[in-house]
């Protein structure tokens, strides 16, 4: 399973992108929310990737950041969902827009993006409505740019997956965050906080 690739993008034609590693022209489909983050044509980036094998051909996807692969992943595990209307999401909303619109039941929204119709939108809420919560909060609030350093502006996501991993359901574990975060603060010292204020 190829997971991770970091080469240097030698053609851009969205949805597909070329990406040079070490000689090996890799063919990849990503969707708008990535392109928008590219780089110019020659430079160097890192991408995190989903092989899809089909009978008929094994398409290799990419993305800009993990949580958005992990969105993507989630999507397809939804009946009638495939690669191309997964991208379709990801390109229509951010993954942020989309957790939102599903826990808001707005079939109408969904119904916006490429290729999804109002019975397929109602699936999407149905369906992914308990796998939102699930999800690390990375895949619904949204992370740095992939191959960009982590500072301290991704501290309190760091603080929510924390909160979620000792079984705080991830709305409450955002908001347990932001009523106690104050850039610059360290990731430590936002877990401290958030749980002391639950104790008030």
């Amino acid at each position: 399973m190829i997971g991770r690739l970091r080469g240097r993008i030698i053609e851009k034609h969205p949805p597909f992108l070329v990406l040079d590693v070490d000689g090996v022209g890799y063919e990849i489909e990503s969707p708008m929310s990535t392109f928008y983050q590219l780089p110019s044509t020659d430079e160097e980036i890192v991408l995190y990737t989903h092989l899809a094998i089909r009978e008929d051909a094994h398409v290799l996807y990419g993305f800009a950041r993990e949580a958005d692969r992990r969105l993507f992943r989630a999507l397809l595990k939804v009946s009638g969902v495939g690669g191309k209307m997964a991208l379709g999401v990801l390109s229509g909303m951010t993954a942020e827009e989309f957790s939102q619109t599903v826990q808001a039941g707005d079939a109408t929204a969904l119904t916006r993006l490429p290729g999804v119709g109002k019975k397929t939108a109602e699936r999407l809420i149905i369906e992914m409505r308990d796998k939102i919560g699930q999800l690390p909060t990375a895949a619904v609030a949204g992370v740095p740019p992939a191959g960009v350093p982590p500072t301290s502006v991704a501290a309190d996501q760091d603080a929510v997956s924390a909160l979620i991993a000792l079984g705080y359901k991830g709305p409450e574990a955002s908001r347990m965050v932001s009523k106690v975060y104050e850039t610059g603060m360290e990731t430590e010292a936002i877990i401290r906080a958030a749980l002391k204020g639950t104790v008030k």
